[in-house]
């Protein structure tokens, strides 16, 4: 397979990242002069800078595009007005999760997705195989990078910029900085108040050096995707192949706040209804180490008695708590307090069943 590269990549090699494979993108995990714990706390208490442009963008366009994405995908479109994004899922007609994305609603007729990295043929192809006459849909991976901006401070960031940071959770407009065009998302996956940002391909140079210069005077940091993985770990945030997939509805993730419930139909509907209706037979919940353990995805969970239960579908150290914490598909019958075992490298680890998230979400 063929390994594709940020426009930012040689930014990142002369920072000497530590570079992964992320959805078939080379990104960074790490910059060495940080670290992980480092980068996760200048989120928290200041300002962080990610490169996320392995994240997929395409376009749907034409008349009666919102009523056409409304009969597939999982959330509203009706929910929100033009200039606002809103969390949803495409489904299959199992209930299963094709992709969970974000949609940007320009107007009714106009609607860009940001899907996943390896996800987005798949959207595109899905939503083209049920397209209408009169609407056009577009890939547009390579057309624009996406920039992540989060932390308390990133009102001061923007605010250096000549931007006034004053839009609404979930909303975007239009802004120049460092004389480039760039769609201002106040959207994130961290937990922390801060925005997304869309430059186009060929000005993400520009904008990102602009954004490193800006974060200096506030002991920012540039960020990898290692750091981003603990942040939306610790605020219970889904991530596609772990928390949703093919086989995990979003009833079993906890995600039906992201299902249009009222509307006639969606992909999956009748799958996910009669699961909402009967209660699913695994339900997503959070898991806090009681010892040094520290839960990582595809360990099995018991009861008290050995018995299975579930499956860790992530786990980390939590730079926050200074604790193990995971997130963990379990079955039905489980209950919030309840004192689970983890299998830890054939080692039993101890750990309470307790409420997302596991940190104060400061998205507003």
């Amino acid at each position: 397979m063929i390994v594709k590269n940020s426009p930012l990549h040689q930014k990142h090699l002369d920072l000497q990242a530590k570079m992964a494979d992320f959805g078939g993108w080379l990104m960074p995990i790490e910059y060495p002069a940080a670290g992980v714990l480092a980068e996760h706390s200048a989120v928290r208490e200041r300002v962080g800078l990610f490169d996320v442009s392995h994240l997929g963008k395409a376009s749907v366009k034409g008349p009666g595009t919102l009523d056409f994405l409304n009969g597939i995908l999982t959330n509203d479109l009706n929910r929100i007005s033009d200039g606002m994004a809103q969390y949803t899922m495409l489904c299959n007609d199992k209930g299963g999760v094709i992709d969970d994305l974000i949609a940007y609603r320009n107007s009714p007729d106009d609607i860009f997705l940001v899907p996943n990295a390896s996800n987005t043929s798949d959207v595109v192809a899905a939503l083209s195989a049920q397209v209408i006459p009169g609407i056009e849909i577009k890939n547009l991976h390579n057309d624009y990078a996406v920039l992540a901006l989060q932390g308390p401070a990133t009102s001061k960031v923007l605010e250096s910029l000549g931007i006034s940071p004053t839009i609404d959770y979930m909303s975007f407009t239009h802004v120049q900085i460092a004389q480039c065009d760039v769609i201002l998302c106040r959207t994130g996956y961290t937990g922390e108040f801060g925005f997304e940002l869309l430059p186009r391909w060929s000005d993400a140079e520009k904008v990102w050096d602009a954004l490193v210069s800006a974060i200096q005077p506030l002991d920012g940091l540039v960020c990898g995707l290692g750091s981003r993985d603990t942040l939306r770990t610790e605020m219970g945030y889904p991530l596609h192949g772990h928390e949703l997939s093919l086989e995990i509805t979003p009833v079993q993730a906890s995600a039906s706040w992201a299902v249009g419930w009222s509307k006639e139909k969606f992909a999956g509907d009748s799958v996910l209804r009669g699961e909402r209706t009967n209660g699913p037979r695994r339900f997503m919940h959070g898991l806090k180490s009681l010892d040094r353990g520290i839960p990582r995805a595809g360990m099995t969970v018991k009861d008290s008695d050995g018995i299975d239960i579930g499956v860790v579908t992530s786990g980390t150290f939590s730079p926050t708590l200074k604790n193990g914490i995971a997130l963990a598909l379990l079955d039905s019958s489980v209950t919030l307090g309840t004192v689970v075992v983890i299998d830890v490298r054939g080692r039993e680890s101890q750990a309470e069943v307790v409420t997302l998230p596991f940190v104060q979400s400061h998205v507003r």
